[in-house]
């Protein structure tokens, strides 16, 4: 590991030199390059630095404690300082270890979700809709920033399904985990008799790309407009600006009517499209390396049921980790950070333990 680290620092101090460099500044695009390589190796070599000062100061204490100091009061002191460094050596130890991980590419990247009513009709739905709320005032919270991508309303207030992008540092990073399936327990307004139904919603999160990070083949595209529809007399057009677009080889079908233009409609739907495409990629290649054993809390299989809101209890379970928090309003409200967080770091703690044992 300190091999490693060791050229991690070179690596920086080389980046450092060339940012300090003329020839550099003539070109702002390799200052940008230069620039990012640098802002994704700092926070290891910070902890790196801080580790070594920690050890320097251990054995400092160490030397001073085996030479004969004679003042009692001055050999505690002594004493707690090499106690506070060698804590200090091994709470670093174990962020470094976390630092060196092998990072997502996408983490940096915005994320686009999808979240669609899956069983329970009409209570699915209005669930949906509750989930939608959940991430824009989790995205709120962080100062992200939303985008509807495409929207299909029910009557009664409820999604059938809604695509949208939350733009912001570490978007990706910290809601990857919200893939797969939510099931809801609760009494809806319509039952007399006071019956808990569950229901169940699916989420699908995929990092945004663009087109030219995944290249598609426009004679493999057929689009499609179509007039626009929506509950209530939401989103109705009189003109054919709906866009649907199928991608062919693969089948996959993108909708997005949210748009008054059919030009801005296409821009999205392609968006999303691409971001489709990607995953389904990504999860070939995955698929294909049987050696890699599918991570218990990663990413997940969308078809997997991931996590539980009961209402009647007040209690939301996450099933991935057996983590249950009794707080399902905070949650629902946006206040998301105790559940990611506890994700974050029960992943981290599965890689550790694959890079140790490999």
């Amino acid at each position: 590991m300190f091999d490693k680290l060791k050229l991690v620092e070179e690596k920086y101090q080389e980046l450092d030199a060339k940012m300090a460099s003329p020839e550099v500044y003539s070109d702002p695009g390799l200052v940008a390059k230069i620039a990012r390589e640098q802002k994704e190796l700092a926070p290891v070599v910070e902890a790196y630095r801080a580790y070594r000062k920690a050890e320097e100061s251990a054995e400092e204490a160490l030397a001073l404690l085996d030479g004969k100091i004679d003042d009692p009061e001055f050999k505690e002191m002594v004493q707690q300082e090499l106690d506070d460094a060698k804590n200090e050596v091994t709470r670093l130890e174990e962020e470094l270890k976390i630092l060196l991980l092998p990072r997502d590419p996408n983490d940096s990247r915005n994320v686009i979700i999808e979240i669609r009513g899956g069983a329970g009709g009409e209570e699915a739905a209005l669930f949906a809709h509750s989930l939608y709320r959940m991430y824009c005032m989790y995205a709120e919270r962080r100062r992200w920033k939303t985008e509807i991508l495409n929207i299909n309303e029910t009557e009664l207030g409820g999604i059938k399904e809604v695509s949208f992008l939350i733009a912001g540092d570490g978007a990706y990073s910290r809601l990857k985990y919200e893939s797969g399936v939510h099931r809801v327990q609760r009494v809806p307004d319509t039952e007399a008799s006071g019956r808990i139904h569950t229901s169940t919603v699916t989420v699908a999160v995929l990092p945004e790309m663009e087109e030219v990070d995944f290249e598609i083949n426009t004679a493999d595209l057929k689009i499609d407009t179509f007039r626009s529809s929506g509950a209530g007399g939401q989103h109705v057009n009189t003109t054919d600006s709906a866009i649907r677009i199928t991608h062919i080889p693969t089948g996959v079908v993108v909708e997005c009517q949210d748009e008054r233009s059919q030009h801005k409609n296409k821009a999205k739907a392609m968006k999303i499209l691409v971001s489709r495409l990607y995953e389904a990629e990504q999860e070939k290649q995955q698929a294909a390396q049987a050696s890699d054993r599918k991570s218990q809390v990663g990413t997940g299989d969308r078809s997997e049921r991931i996590r539980t809101y009961n209402y009647p209890q007040g209690r939301v379970t996450d099933h991935r980790i057996g983590l249950t928090l009794y707080k399902i309003e905070q949650i629902l409200n946006g206040d998301m950070d105790e559940v990611l967080d506890a994700l974050i770091t029960a992943d981290q703690a599965e890689k550790m333990q694959a890079s140790e044992g490999a």
